[in-house]
C-alpha cells in the first residue's frame, strides 16, 4: 500500500508542474522493503552483554529475537538424562529412556541384516551413505560372495538338500537289511519311512499293570464314584429309634393319633408370659419346629445334628421318635395335611420323604443342589406335589408318585428361601437372596407379579395370616412387612412393625391363630430362629434357637 500511495503522490505531483515527460530530469522510486518489521531491542541488548553465543532452549516457543546459525545448532547444555550416554538433555526427551529418533530402514532390511550378521557374522552397515560398504568378518563376506540370508543362490539350495538327503539315507540304512526295508511289516520299513519322531519308535504292549499304577487307578475310580455321588446328595443309610413305652396302645391306636378331647378352648388369644416346659434332645442347634396339623399335640424338630425328632406337648413331654438319615444339617421340615408323613431338607443335598409313624424313609429326591425350604401342596388332592426351592435360584417341582420333576421355575436370582402357597392354592409366593418377591400361578413357570424395590432387602421369613388376605415378610433391615395376597400384591405401607434385631439370621415370623399378634420372640440366650403357635390351646408358644433348646411358652 505504501508503494501504491507514492506512485500516487508522484503522480500529482507531475500533473502540478504541468512539465512534459521529456524535460523532466528522471526520478528514482525510494526502496520499500516487505519483510515484517522485527523489534531487534532484545538482539540490540544481547550484544551489549556479549551473550550472543548463548544456545537457544529447545523446549521454549517462542523466540524474541533472529538467532543465528550458531544459536541454532549449538550443542544442548544443561542437565543429562541418568540413563542417556550422549547427554541428551531432558527437553529433548520423546521416550521413557531419551530420545528416539525415526530410521530409514524397512523392517525386512532390518531382520535380513541381522539374522546375516548372527549367522555369517557380517551384514551391511547402517551408516554407510552408499550402502555397499560392510563390518564384522570381511573374510567370510569374500568367500560367501556377500550373500544374505534371504538371497541363498538357487544351484546352493538344491545342494543343501541334497546334501540332507544323502545324510538321512544313510541314517536309515545303518544297519538296516535292505528286504525287510522294504517289508511294511518290519520296524525296519517303519524306521525308514518314518514320518514323525516318535514313528518306529514300536514297543510291545504292557500286558500287567504295576502296583503303583493299580493304586492310582484304584484312587481314580474312587474320586470319581465319590464326585459322581456328591452331586446328587450323600447317601446314608435311614435308621429311627422310638423312644416311648408302645408304638400302639390297649384298643390299637397309633401313637400318632391325636386325643379326641383335644379342641380349641377359645377363639381368643393371649400373649404367652412364662415358661412352661423345655425340650433339650439335639447337640446342636435346632434349626426349625412344626406342631402336628390342627391339634398340636406332637412337635416336630429339625436340628443341626443330622436328626428330626418329635416330641409330645399333650402328655409326658417326652421325646416319641428320632429320625437318623441326613448326614449334614436339616435345614427345613413340612407337614403333610394329615400329620402322617413329612418332609425333611438337608444340605447333604437330599430331601427325604418318612412315614411319622414308624420312622421309614418313603423317597428321597436330589438335583445335586442344596434345598432351603420344602412345601407341599396344600390341596388334599395334591399331596403327591412337592416344591423345593435350590440354592442355584430354582424352585423345583416333583411328582412323588413318580419321582419324576414336572416343572421348574427358574426367575429368580438367587437362593430360594420360603414358598408360600395363596389364593386358594393356585397360586405361590416365593423370596429369595436376590431381594426380591415373586408370585407364580402353580404349574406354570412364568412370573405373574415381580416385587422389588431399591429399598427392600432379603425376606428369608414368610407367614400367611389366617385369613389368607395378608402375608407378614421378616426382612433382614429389622423390619415386618404387610403384603396383600389379592391380585396387586402391594405393600401395605401403614402396617409396618420395628424394634427388634434379626438382621443376618432368617428368624420365622408368625401369626397368631386369630390373626392379632405378629410374633417374634426373645426367649433363648443365643438365635430364637423359630416360633411357632399352637393351633388349638391359643395362648402357648414354642421356639427354638441355636442353644439346641426348644421351649412351650403360656
Amino acid at each position: 500500500m505504501d508503494l501504491l500511495l507514492n506512485y500516487q503522490n508522484d503522480g500529482e505531483l507531475d500533473q502540478n508542474t504541468n512539465s512534459s515527460p521529456d524535460s523532466s530530469p528522471p526520478r528514482l522510486l525510494p526502496s520499500k522493503s516487505a519483510a515484517p518489521i522485527v523489534d531487534d531491542t532484545m538482539l540490540a541488548l544481547a550484544v551489549a552483554n556479549q551473550t550472543l553465543s548463548k544456545p537457544i532452549d529447545p523446549v521454549q516457543h517462542a523466540v524474541a529475537c533472529n538467532p543465528t546459525y550458531d544459536q541454532l545448532w549449538a550443542p544442548v547444555l544443561g542437565p543429562a538424562h541418568p540413563y542417556a550416554k550422549d547427554g541428551i538433555a531432558q527437553g529433548m526427551r520423546n521416550h521413557k529412556l531419551g530420545f528416539v529418533e525415526d530410521a530409514a530402514i524397512d523392517s525386512f532390511v532390518f531382520d535380513e541384516q541381522y539374522n546375516t550378521f548372527h549367522k555369517y557374522g557380517y551384514a551391511a552397515d547402517p551408516s554407510a551413505s552408499a550402502g555397499n560398504n560392510y563390518i564384522g568378518d570381511l573374510d567370510v563376506l569374500e568367500k560367501n560372495n556377500g550373500i544374505s540370508v534371504y538371497n541363498i543362490p538357487q544351484h546352493e539350495q538344491k545342494k543343501r538338500k541334497i546334501e540332507k538327503k544323502t545324510e538321512a539315507a544313510e541314517e536309515d540304512d545303518d544297519g538296516m537289511d535292505k528286504e525287510e526295508a522294504e517289508n511294511p511289516a518290519t520296524d525296519a520299513w517303519m524306521m525308514k519311512n518314518r514320518k514323525s519322531p516318535w514313528a518306529g519308535k514300536k514297543e510291545g504292549l504292557q500286558s500287567e499293570l504295576t502296583e503303583e499304577q493299580k493304586k492310582y487307578a484304584e484312587e481314580h475310580a474312587r474320586k470319581k464314584e465319590e464326585k459322581a455321588g456328591g452331586e446328587k446328595g450323600e447317601l446314608v443309610a435311614d435308621k429311627t429309634t422310638f423312644h416311648g413305652k408302645e408304638e400302639r396302645d390297649y384298643q390299637g391306636r397309633s401313637w400318632i393319633a391325636p386325643p379326641k378331647d383335644a379342641k380349641a378352648s377359645n377363639d381368643h388369644c393371649y400373649i404367652p408370659k412364662r415358661l412352661v416346659h423345655t425340650w433339650s434332645g439335639h447337640t446342636k442347634g435346632v434349626s426349625a419346629i412344626r406342631f402336628f396339623p390342627k391339634h398340636g399335640h406332637l412337635i416336630l424338630s429339625a436340628g443341626m445334628d443330622t436328626k428330626v425328632k418329635i416330641w409330645d406337648v399333650f402328655n409326658s413331654g417326652k421325646c416319641m421318635r428320632t429320625y437318623m438319615g441326613h448326614s449334614k444339617a436339616v435345614r427345613d421340615i413340612s407337614f403333610c395335611n394329615d400329620g402322617s408323613k413329612f418332609l425333611t431338607a438337608g444340605y447333604d443335598k437330599n430331601i427325604k420323604y418318612w412315614d411319622t409313624e414308624t420312622g421309614q424313609v418313603i423317597s428321597t429326591f436330589s438335583t445335586g443342589k442344596i434345598p432351603y425350604v420344602v412345601k407341599l401342596n396344600p390341596d388334599d388332592d395334591k399331596q403327591n406335589i412337592l416344591l423345593a426351592g435350590m440354592s442355584d435360584k430354582k424352585i423345583v417341582q416333583w411328582d412323588m408318585n413318580t419321582g419324576q420333576i414336572t416343572q421348574e421355575y427358574d426367575q429368580h436370582l438367587g437362593a430360594v428361601n420360603t414358598i408360600t402357597f395363596v389364593d386358594n392354592n393356585r397360586r405361590f409366593v416365593t423370596s429369595s437372596d436376590d431381594k426380591s418377591l415373586r408370585v407364580w400361578e402353580f404349574g406354570i413357570p412364568v412370573v405373574i407379579k415381580y416385587i422389588s424395590e431399591p429399598h427392600m432387602h432379603s425376606m428369608p421369613s414368610i407367614s400367611l395370616h389366617p385369613n389368607m388376605n395378608w402375608l407378614a415378610a421378616q426382612s433382614l433391615d429389622n423390619q415386618i412387612l404387610i403384603y396383600s395376597t389379592r391380585e396387586r400384591f402391594q405393600l401395605n405401607k401403614k402396617k409396618r412393625f420395628a424394634g427388634h434385631i434379626v438382621a443376618g439370621y432368617a428368624c420365622q415370623v408368625n401369626f397368631s391363630p386369630d390373626g392379632r399378634f405378629v410374633m417374634t420372640l426373645k426367649c433363648h440366650e443365643g438365635v430364637c430362629i423359630g416360633a411357632e403357635w399352637h393351633p388349638l390351646e391359643q395362648s402357648k408358644v414354642a421356639t427354638c434357637g441355636w442353644d439346641g433348646l426348644i421351649k412351650y411358652w403360656d
